[in-house]
């Protein structure tokens, strides 16, 4: 089954490549991205590119107007460093940006929305690893704030309006178009600057876990939870869904395997830990596997591998 998508986001890291999938698909994709952070060449051919930021009226137009299927919702401000520093700002576009867009998909008649939402945040450091949907929630930053409360909005206006909500929860995803400029981006980060013979700094000692899912597993499963039947709406983890390959990486094992894929011995640099970030945080895909026969198949040093062509290739 296909039909017509609003992606948010479209011009970003994810959501380009989530464009991507959907058009390998069949679907009639459109991408919307106020380029604050996207760049416009990574909207795929075959998908429309519509300019606008998330808390416009413009973007809550556009869903009440044209006909689309699904909004598949990847805006965000997404580094979490700056939601600490600046929590009105990513509660502003977070939180009042998705409801604005939810807004729209109600007058638009969406019958599904699609939200990326953030699996390490959203439970804070969890006592279960790796951590199911039902995990008590502990966000410890204010993006992982405006995270779980936009789950709360979709599932509440959802029941009110007659749309479906799917939040996908999402662990550390990585790949080519990442940003390397980005606090959100270590993978790219550390790609980056070991192939241009930098050091690679590790807050604190390191031993920090994270879990790792390459991008195109991430895209596939946007799709695949775009049709098809969904379980009751029970509760707010109903229909949610982790991310995640179930498995813990420390950042000084990262450093390792960066250093096997670019070919080169990494040079790490220690610096204070930093306020607001977890210990430790690994998601289990059993009710993705479950729910859409879905799991990740690309292993993290093929994806590194793949992450480290693309930057050769001129990124």
């Amino acid at each position: 089954m296909s039909g017509r998508v609003l992606v948010t986001g479209g011009a970003g890291f994810i959501g380009s490549h989530v464009c991507e999938a959907y058009l390998a698909a069949g679907w009639e994709v459109t991408a919307l991205d106020d380029l604050s952070r996207g760049r416009e060449a990574n909207v795929p051919a075959g998908a429309r590119f519509v300019r606008a930021d998330v808390r416009s009226r413009e973007a809550r137009d556009l869903l009440a107007g044209g006909g689309f299927d699904v909004l598949n919702h990847h805006a965000a401000q997404i580094d979490v460093r700056v939601s600490v520093d600046e929590p009105a700002t990513d509660a502003s576009i977070n939180l009042v940006g998705f409801t604005n867009l939810l807004e729209g998909a109600r007058a638009g008649g969406v019958r599904r929305v699609v939200f990326a939402s953030s699996g390490g945040t959203v439970y804070g450091d969890a006592e279960v690893l790796p951590t199911p949907e039902s995990s008590a929630k502990l966000p410890v930053s204010p993006y992982g704030i405006a995270k779980l409360a936009s789950e709360y909005y979709l599932r509440a206006l959802g029941d009110l309006h007659g749309f479906e909500g799917v939040a996908l929860r999402y662990a550390n995803i990585f790949g080519p178009r990442q940003d390397p400029k980005s606090e959100a981006g270590v993978m790219s980060i550390f790609t980056s600057r070991l192939l241009a013979g930098q050091p690679l700094t590790v807050f604190g000692d390191g031993m920090q876990t994270r879990d790792f899912v390459y991008v195109t597993d991430v895209a596939r499963l946007n799709v695949l939870a775009s049709t098809g039947p969904l379980p009751a709406p029970t509760g707010l983890d109903a229909r949610a869904f982790n991310v995640g390959t179930a498995t813990e990486t420390s950042v000084l094992e990262l450093t390792a395997a960066v250093g096997r894929a670019v070919g080169a011995t990494p040079l790490v640099q220690h610096a204070p830990e930093r306020a607001g970030e977890l210990r430790r945080s690994a998601l289990s895909h059993a009710k993705a596997t479950a729910q859409f026969g879905w799991r990740p198949e690309v292993p993290l040093e093929q994806g590194l591998r793949e992450l480290a062509a693309w930057f050769r290739a001129g990124a």
